[in-house]
C-alpha cells in the first residue's frame, strides 16, 4: 500500500468548528508535519483518521479505494483491522510496572522482529528498567520502536518530542529517517524544529484549515509562530 488520500474532514464540537475542509496526500517514503496550536485539532484529526473520534464528514482513500473509519466498532473498524494506520498517542501505554526486557515480547513473540527491537541502538542500556523508570526519552524512543516496526503502511505520531532530552531527539530523527522508507508518517508536535528537521512535507493548521508550509517564514505569515 503506498498511498493514503484524505477528502473533506469537517469536525465540530458545540458549534465551534475544530476542522474545515481538511485534506492531502500522505505517500510511503513522505513524513509530513503538521503544526499548529494547543487545541487548534491536530489530535483530533489523528484519532479521526485512526477511528477513535467520529467526524461529522470524512473520506479516505488506501490506493484509490476508500476505507470507513467506523468509529466505535472495534471489532468491525476497517482501518484498525486491517493494520492500516499504527498510532503513537501523547500518552503514555505501557505497564509502568514492567521490565522493558518482558514488554517487547507482547509486541513481537519472537523472530527476526523482536531481534530487531531488542537490538536497536541506546535498547540495551535500558532494557533492565521498569518502564515507570525510563527518561521521557528512553520511553518515548522503546514505543515509537515498538509501534513503528509494526506492519503497518502508515504510521501516526502524536508529540513524540514533547519533553524529550537532545539525546534521545536525536536518536528518534534517525529512527523516524529509517521507518520512513517502508512507511508514510504524520507527526505533530509543539517541538516545530525537530518536525520541520524531519518532516518532507509541512502543513499549519489555523483557524480549522489546514495550509501548505514551505519555508519558515510561513509559520509566522500563517499565525503559528510570532517571529523566528
Amino acid at each position: 500500500m503506498n498511498e493514503m488520500v484524505v477528502k473533506n474532514v469537517q469536525k465540530a464540537y458545540g458549534g465551534r468548528t475544530i476542522l474545515q475542509q481538511i485534506g492531502f496526500r500522505l505517500k510511503r517514503n513522505e513524513i509530513l508535519g503538521i503544526f499548529g496550536r494547543n487545541g487548534c485539532g491536530k489530535s483530533t484529526l489523528l484519532q479521526i483518521l485512526y477511528g477513535t473520534i467520529k467526524a461529522d464528514e470524512l473520506l479516505v482513500e488506501f490506493d484509490a479505494r476508500p476505507y470507513e473509519s467506523d468509529y466505535g466498532k472495534w471489532g468491525k473498524n476497517t482501518i484498525i483491522k486491517q493494520r492500516l494506520i499504527g498510532y503513537l498517542p501523547q500518552f503514555s501505554f505501557l505497564p509502568a510496572g514492567m521490565r522493558v526486557y518482558n514488554v517487547i515480547p507482547l509486541f513481537y513473540p519472537g523472530g527476526e522482529e523482536q531481534d530487531r527491537i531488542f537490538n536497536a541502538p541506546r535498547l540495551a542500556r535500558f532494557s533492565k528498567k521498569k518502564v515507570g523508570e525510563l527518561s521521557i526519552g528512553e520511553r518515548r524512543y522503546l514505543e515509537i520502536q515498538l509501534v513503528g516496526n509494526l506492519d503497518h503502511p502508515f504510521l501516526f505520531l502524536d508529540e513524540p518530542f514533547s519533553m524529550v532530552e537532545p539525546l534521545y531527539a536525536e536518536v528518534i530523527t534517525q529512527l523516524l529517517q529509517v521507518l520512513k522508507q517502508r512507511k508514510g508518517i504524520i507527526i505533530t508536535d509543539h517541538y516545530y524544529e525537530e518536525v520541520w528537521k524531519v518532516a518532507t512535507v509541512k502543513k499549519v493548521l489555523v483557524n480549522a484549515r489546514l495550509h501548505d508550509v514551505h519555508e519558515k517564514e510561513d509559520l509566522v505569515r500563517l499565525g503559528y509562530l510570532s517571529t523566528l
